[in-house]
């Protein structure tokens, strides 16, 4: 379908912004991507994936998405869990 001409422009306009693409490993498998983690900050002071969205400039069902990655890494089933899990990790 020819995916790997639209990730070869994907990763030439990250290298030109200066961002750097990460690495999949089994010992990243768990981290937070950098979005993830904003988004997951972005729910913890509160606010909607409508808000989030529009902050981010991305549509609220991205943000479904990767708060379902969060969610998934992170072992937890609710926004009531987030902030809980989230610093027990930065501790």
């Amino acid at each position: 379908m020819g995916a790997h001409w639209f990730a070869e422009r994907a990763r030439r306009e990250l290298v030109a912004t200066g961002e750097t693409v990460r690495k999949r490993t089994v010992e990243t498998a768990a981290e937070l991507t950098d979005q993830e983690a904003c988004i997951a900050r972005l729910v913890t002071e509160g606010l909607t994936n409508v808000e989030i969205g529009a902050q981010l400039f991305i549509s609220p069902r991205t943000v479904e998405w990767h708060l379902g990655k969060v969610f998934t890494k992170r072992g937890i089933g609710s926004r009531r869990e987030l902030r809980s899990s989230l610093q027990n990790t930065a501790t």
